[in-house]
């Protein structure tokens, strides 16, 4: 079973515009048709990511993921690049405190893609779910 990681889609201003950054990477980097978030230090456990998804966090809230294609060491300042399908999955919404930099996520935990013609509002609604959350509820 692969590992996961979590990270906040920061600089997106709504699930639509990180789907729209992600999918600009289709063609982009010579053609390689992958987007590339960039960290600071290579997780430790990388191996096990590798088949894993990126789970993206929006307003406190899991809202989809990005499978992994694998590390990349940037040769100008060190960094790592991690390499993702350019594509945003969606998944059953699960309420998910935010943090800084990434978070390992096992296979067990993570939220199941939504089905064919399944909606995320048919499960439950992001905000109705944070207010659960915060009320110890879910």
């Amino acid at each position: 079973m692969p590992l996961h990681m979590t990270k906040i889609a920061f600089s997106a201003t709504s699930p639509a515009s990180l789907r729209a950054w992600l999918e600009s990477h289709a063609g982009a980097n010579g053609g390689a048709g992958e987007a590339l978030m960039t960290t600071r230090y290579l997780p430790t456990r990388h191996a096990e990511m590798i088949g894993g998804s990126l789970f993206w966090i929006f307003e406190h809230t899991l809202i989809g993921r990005s499978p992994i294609i694998g590390f990349e060491q940037r040769a100008e300042d060190g960094r790592w690049h991690i390499r993702l399908e350019p594509k945003l999955i969606p998944i059953v919404s699960k309420p998910k405190r935010a943090h800084q930099g990434w978070r390992y996520l096992k296979d067990e935990d993570a939220p199941r893609d939504l089905g064919e013609g399944e909606d995320a509002g048919d499960v439950i609604p992001p905000r109705l779910a944070r207010e659960l959350m915060k009320l110890g509820l879910v």
